[in-house]
C-alpha cells in the first residue's frame, strides 16, 4: 500500500500511533471514534489522522497543573466539510490550497469553500447595495483603520440589503459575493467594483509594481481559510444564534484584530524591519540569548514549517524580492531556534516588497479570511444548532465560598 498522505493513515500506521492492535482499531471505528473509508487505489481502508491524534491526546495525561485551561487545539469541537489542516497546508473541500494558489483567484476559492455551483456569486451584476448611511459612515471614518471602518459600514449593510436574511444556500452565496466586494472596497476606501478582487487591491496599493497582481492573488488564496482558528470559531458561534452573514463577518473582524491572531503580522513586520536594516546574525544571537520569541516563526499546527509561507516566499523570490528577506532571515532564525517561518512573516515580506506601510498585512489577511468566515457561517446556519459549550468549573464548592457583604 502507498504511503498515507497527511490527512489519512493506513491501518498499520494508525495502530502503531495509538499502540493498539488492529482489532482494537476496528473496534474504535465501529464505535464511531475514528472515521474510516476505502482507499482509492486498493481494497484496504484508510483512517483519518486527526481522529487518531484526538484519541491519542485523550489517552495521554495532561501535563498542565489543575486549574484554568484553554481549549485543546487537537480536540475537534464540531464537524465541518469546509476545510481541514494537514502538514501540506490547508485543504479546501478536498483541494490543497497551496496548489489552488498556483493558478486560481480568491473568487474561485470562495465558490469552492461555499460549495456553490448553480449560481455565480461574483457575477458582474451582483454588487453590494450601499445606502446613504453607509456612504456617510465610510466618509466619516475614511482616515480610521481599515478594519474599524469596515466594521462600521457592515453594521449598516444588512439593513440596506433586502436579501440579507435569505435562507436559501444559493441566496446566501450571492450575499457572500456582495459582502466580499463591499469589504474589499471599504478597506481600500473605494467604490464597490465587479473587477477581480486581487486586481482591485493591487491597483489600489501598488499600481506600479508589475508583480503585485499575481503576488496578491496568491496570498489571498492561501489565506482564505484555516479551519477553526479563533476568528472562525467566533464567526460560527455568532452564526449559530441565527444572525445574518454581514453581522457574522463583523464578529470575525473583531476577533482577528487580536495580537495573538491576525495582529501577529504587524509584529512580524516590525521584526522584519529590524533585521532588514541590520546585520542579521548578531541581532538573532542577541535575541535568542535573551529568550525572546520571533514573530512570524513557529506554528501550533505546522511543526515542520508553514507550507503557505514557503509557497508565498518562493513566489516573492521569483518576483525579485530581496534574498535576505526570502531566504537568509528564515534560514538563520530556523537554525538558531528550531522554529520555521509561518505565513505572518511571509505577509510581512510581501508588504515590504510592495512598498506598503506595516499594517497592510492584517488588512490583506482580513480581506482573504472573510471568504472562509462566510463559508463557515453558511455551514453553521445550514446544519448547526446553537453553539453553547459548557465550562469546566474550578471555583469553590457550593456553600464553601467566601461570603461577601
Amino acid at each position: 500500500m502507498k504511503k498515507s498522505t497527511g490527512l489519512y493513515l493506513s491501518a498499520r500506521e494508525a495502530a502503531a500511533e495509538l499502540a493498539i492492535s488492529p482489532a482494537t482499531l476496528y473496534a474504535y471505528v465501529s464505535r464511531g471514534l475514528i472515521r474510516s473509508e476505502p482507499s482509492p487505489d486498493s481494497r484496504s481502508h484508510r483512517y483519518r489522522a486527526e481522529d487518531i491524534r484526538t484519541l491519542k491526546a485523550r489517552r495521554t495525561p495532561s501535563p498542565e497543573p489543575r486549574g484554568l485551561r484553554s481549549f485543546d487545539a487537537d480536540l475537534p469541537v464540531l464537524d465541518s466539510a469546509v476545510a481541514t489542516i494537514t502538514e501540506e497546508g490547508p485543504v479546501y473541500r478536498g483541494v490543497k490550497c497551496v496548489d489552488l494558489a498556483e493558478r486560481d483567484t480568491l473568487e474561485h476559492a470562495a465558490t469552492l469553500l461555499w460549495d456553490i455551483a448553480g449560481v455565480d456569486p461574483f457575477d458582474q451584476d451582483n454588487c453590494p447595495v450601499v445606502s446613504d448611511e453607509m456612504r456617510g459612515v465610510a466618509e466619516i471614518t475614511r482616515k480610521a483603520g481599515a478594519i474599524d471602518r469596515t466594521i462600521a459600514v457592515l453594521a449598516l449593510a444588512s439593513s440596506a440589503d433586502p436579501r440579507a436574511f435569505t435562507r436559501a444556500d444559493e441566496g446566501r452565496a450571492m450575499v457572500g459575493g456582495r459582502i466580499m466586494r463591499l469589504v474589499v472596497a471599504t478597506m481600500l476606501n473605494a467604490e464597490p467594483s465587479a473587477k477581480p478582487l486581487h486586481l482591485q487591491i493591487a491597483r489600489g496599493w501598488a499600481p506600479d509594481n508589475k508583480h503585485a497582481p499575481d503576488l496578491v492573488r496568491r496570498a489571498l488564496v492561501l489565506l482564505a481559510d484555516h479551519e477553526l482558528n479563533a476568528s472562525t470559531f467566533t464567526v460560527r458561534c455568532a452564526a449559530s444564534t441565527g444572525l445574518n452573514l454581514y453581522d457574522a463577518v463583523i464578529a470575525g473582524l473583531v476577533a482577528l484584530k487580536g495580537p495573538r491572531h491576525g495582529g501577529a503580522g504587524v509584529l512580524a513586520a516590525q521584526l522584519l524591519k529590524t533585521l532588514a536594516e541590520r546585520d542579521v546574525a548578531p541581532v538573532i544571537r542577541e535575541r535568542v540569548a535573551l529568550g525572546e520569541r520571533f514573530a512570524g516563526f513557529g506554528h501550533g499546527v505546522y511543526q515542520r514549517g508553514d507550507p503557505r509561507a514557503r509557497a508565498l516566499l518562493a513566489a516573492l523570490a521569483r518576483a525579485g524580492a530581496e534574498r535576505k528577506l526570502t531566504h537568509e532571515i528564515p534560514e538563520r532564525i530556523a537554525e538558531a531556534t528550531g522554529e520555521f517561518v509561518n505565513i505572518d512573516y511571509a505577509l510581512a515580506v510581501l508588504v515590504r516588497t510592495l512598498g506598503l506601510a506595516p499594517g497592510h498585512e492584517l488588512v490583506l489577511f482580513a480581506m482573504a479570511r472573510t471568504v472562509g468566515w462566510i463559508a463557515h457561517a453558511c455551514e453553521q446556519l445550514r446544519h448547526g444548532g446553537l453553539i453553547r459549550p459548557r465550562a469546566r468549573y474550578v471555583g469553590p464548592a457550593p456553600g464553601r465560598g467566601a461570603v461577601r457583604p
